[in-house]
């Protein structure tokens, strides 16, 4: 039988060990509905994440063959909303985010096209500069002109999978025969942020963190800090209202001279993204109300003047008479 439709109950897809982001999850439903549920959904059926939702579904993959068993699975846990966190699903939840609504279920998703975009490096990169905006450029790899820098990476797919950094064009060229879709883009030295912002369901940005990125391992912040700056912030704030997405999102670039060299934008939560709502971006928050009340006014963004470091670290978690 299904659960109580009442209860607002928020299924996070691919969950596996994002255990600060269930925590923050959690704490943004509860303040629509204090009954609110996490439920925490994997195909890994130990990942970590059942240990600290309030329930766990070791679900199907997320394939178009098992739409009817994923609807199913959700309509029974009552589920009312889908928050997705993997590049290689948004694609999935996208496509059939109209069928989950017809069942009574909002997926927090971008429309196809603009996920698409977000997804293919050099499909953003061409659109970027088309538009104005400023984008580190990308090519194949029989375009390269000059001696270099260059950076290497897999066309779609993490921006750290298969990464060549810094390379000549004799070495570029080696390193993009080991890829499957490689492209190609100069290197751009400077300092590396995370941007995460959120924007509505009309693509309008509502609130905007800059963070630095202090350490970085395999393409995730490990330590990172927020800050300020008017002329990166507008530069940011122009480039994603244009995009074309909506909800949570998180974009990494190079801070230059000139401001801002954009690299990517992933439509999704980010990894480090719990550092900016220490300092008020609420884009679970948001993102739920507009589900819930749709057409009413979210609260304003109210940035907190002071900034923050988070450092993200293990940590143990003991489970009391645990029902196996």
């Amino acid at each position: 039988m299904p659960k109580n439709s009442s209860q607002l109950t928020v299924l996070v897809t691919s969950a596996s060990r994002k255990i600060p982001l269930i925590h923050v999850l959690r704490h943004a439903a509860q303040q629509i509905d204090p009954r609110a549920r996490i439920v925490a959904g994997d195909i890994d059926p130990e990942a970590h994440a059942r240990y600290v939702a309030d329930e766990f579904w070791a679900m199907p993959k997320t394939q178009d063959e098992d739409l009817p068993a994923l609807v199913e699975g959700c309509r029974s846990l009552g589920v009312g909303a889908i928050l997705p966190t993997r590049d290689g699903e948004l694609s999935f939840w996208a496509r059939h985010r109209t069928t989950f609504s017809d069942a009574g279920i909002s997926v927090i998703v971008s429309t196809p096209e603009s996920i698409k975009r977000c997804l293919d490096k050099l499909e953003f990169a061409h659109w970027g500069l088309s538009n104005g905006y400023r984008v580190i450029p990308a090519m194949r790899p029989t375009a390269i002109e000059g001696d270099g820098p260059f950076v290497v990476k897999e066309r779609t797919g993490a921006g750290s999978k298969g990464l060549g950094l810094n390379l000549d064009a004799v070495a570029a060229r080696a390193h993009a025969a080991k890829l499957d879709d490689p492209i190609i883009q100069p290197f751009v030295s400077g300092p590396e942020i995370s941007i995460d912002a959120w924007l509505s369901g009309t693509c309008a940005v509502h609130g905007l963190v800059l963070r630095w990125r202090d350490q970085v391992v395999n393409g995730e912040s490990q330590v990172t800090t927020t800050f300020r700056d008017p002329v990166l912030e507008a530069q940011a704030n122009a480039l994603l209202s244009g995009l074309g997405v909506s909800g949570p999102v998180v974009a990494q670039a190079i801070v230059t001279s000139g401001g801002l060299a954009v690299i990517e934008v992933n439509p999704r939560f980010g990894g480090a993204s719990t550092a900016s709502i220490a300092v008020g971006l609420d884009s679970l928050l948001w993102s739920l109300l507009e589900i819930s009340s749709p057409g009413t006014n979210l609260p304003e963004f109210n940035r907190h003047d002071g900034e923050v470091r988070q450092v993200r670290l293990p940590q143990d978690l003991i489970v009391h008479d645990p029902d196996f």
